[in-house]
């Protein structure tokens, strides 16, 4: 059997436009599988990717796992065509075909990132990074944006901190990090 590919895509407006970002991890299934992952892959939202990751789930011969990756790759095409709902919706699916897909997760924290639900965004992007995806320094950039987005700059800055750790060659976390001042408060000795 081919392995599974899934995609982690960054794609944060809240605070700072950053470059999308795929995270490759192993793929399988039929050329429509293939065509849906090219389609994620390279963040053409069309709906000839769409069909092609239809087609995909079609096909009862793939696997729960490559079903789950074929749903997140799917959910991202519709994340880049601002259909937040429905990508949510294609995460939830793959969550429940695969309990252990860290990347759907991480893509669905950056859903609800992009609707506005932080606090929910926190806890997904959480879950996603407690499952161990390929490119964890997206998640955490992703998790900081929403602490941020919450007032929660100190966990903000400490998940900066670790994106810009696992990946410094990476420039974003260093430009957030960069806007930082640490103020250190004095305390009153009795």
């Amino acid at each position: 059997m081919a392995p599974v590919r899934t995609f982690l895509l960054l794609c944060i407006a809240t605070i700072v436009a950053s470059p999308a970002l795929a995270e490759p991890a192993p793929v399988a299934g039929s050329e429509a599988a293939r065509r849906c992952f090219a389609a994620a892959e390279l963040a053409q939202p069309s709906r000839r990717g769409v069909r092609a990751c239809d087609a995909a789930l079609r096909d009862e011969s793939l696997s729960a796992e490559a079903r789950a990756a074929t749903l997140v790759n799917r959910g991202i095409l519709h994340m880049q065509a601002r259909s937040i709902r429905t990508a949510i919706a294609d995460y939830d699916a793959a969550i429940v075909l695969n309990p252990l897909a860290a990347e759907a997760y991480v893509n669905k924290g950056l859903a609800m990132l992009h609707a506005g639900r932080e606090a929910e965004a926190v806890t997904q992007l959480t879950l996603g990074i407690d499952l161990g995806p390929a490119r964890p320094e997206i998640a955490f950039y992703a998790r900081a944006v929403a602490q941020e987005e919450r007032g929660r700059l100190r966990e903000a800055y400490t998940d900066y901190g670790r994106a810009r750790a696992l990946a410094p060659a990476w420039d974003e976390p260093v430009r957030q990090l960069a806007r930082f001042r640490i103020v250190r408060r004095k305390t009153m000795s009795a």
